[in-house]
């Protein structure tokens, strides 16, 4: 199997499809899909609680043990590392990479809306660079999600992180081609963006140079808007909104009973 960084190619963007449970990374395994990624909001969503709470460290970990079988490398979402222990969080993504994940993503976005200090972020990252140097480390900066600058304070960031160790980055709501470009020229390491529908294509993507695409949470948004249309539909009376894969369809998805 090709390793997860040789996928990352400037150019040739790696399409990383985000899932929340088992059945849908095992149809995306099956569609030949090489890798997926987890969602944070959706894994804490599943789980009934908020969005990168401490306590949905427990459903990431169990999550990620639960795909480690299927023919899909995982990279992990684990929001804000869960802690603001370096050893904690170097802890975590060794305790993953004993499960199975070949990445992870960390971010320095808080959950008061702020952005974590870069040299607490650096020392998170480097000793996550540490514990575990095979996996592939995904450094997401928060700038342009919250608002929080210029293209410039990306930029300043997303070094900060290469040099603290981070194999890519990643900056969710970097959009305007001018800027990409400007990161990708800048940063040096794979740089990953997030889908944004209406807001350019992977064709275009690639042809800034990017070299992974991240769907984030939108597929998990889209099966609940999937799911409150098959309600509406069986309580009007009206077409279902997409045919659905049969009940022998998913269930061959599934492990054999133990």
């Amino acid at each position: 199997m090709t390793s997860f960084a040789a996928l990352h190619v400037p150019g040739k963007p790696l399409l990383l499809p985000n899932v929340w449970e088992f059945g849908f990374a095992a149809a995306l395994a099956a569609a030949g899909y090489p890798a997926v990624g987890t969602t944070s909001l959706g894994v804490s969503a599943a789980a009934g609680l908020a969005d990168g709470a401490p306590a949905s460290r427990a459903a990431t970990v169990a999550l990620t043990r639960a795909l480690a079988p299927l023919d899909v490398l995982v990279s992990v979402d684990i929001a804000d590392g869960f802690s603001v222990d370096p050893g904690e969080v170097a802890d975590l993504v060794a305790e993953l990479a004993e499960a199975g994940a070949v990445g992870v993503n960390l971010e320095d976005g808080r959950a008061d809306g702020t952005l974590a200090p870069v040299e607490v972020q650096r020392a998170l990252i480097a000793a996550v660079r540490s514990s575990s140097p095979g996996v592939f480390l995904n450094a997401r900066t928060d700038t342009h999600w919250l608002g929080a600058g210029p293209v410039s304070l990306a930029v300043e960031r997303a070094l900060a992180y290469r040099d603290a160790g981070a194999d890519g980055v990643f900056v969710p709501g970097l959009a305007d081609p001018g800027e990409v470009a400007e990161v990708v020229a800048a940063v040096e390491v794979p740089l990953n963006v997030l889908f944004l529908p209406g807001r350019g294509t992977p064709a275009g993507l690639a042809e800034l140079g990017v070299a992974r695409v991240s769907l984030g949470s939108t597929p998990y948004r889209v099966a609940l808007a999937a799911a409150l249309a098959t309600v509406d539909a069986a309580r009007e009376g009206t077409s279902l909104p997409l045919p659905p894969p049969s009940y022998a369809e998913v269930a061959g998805l599934l492990p054999p009973p133990r």
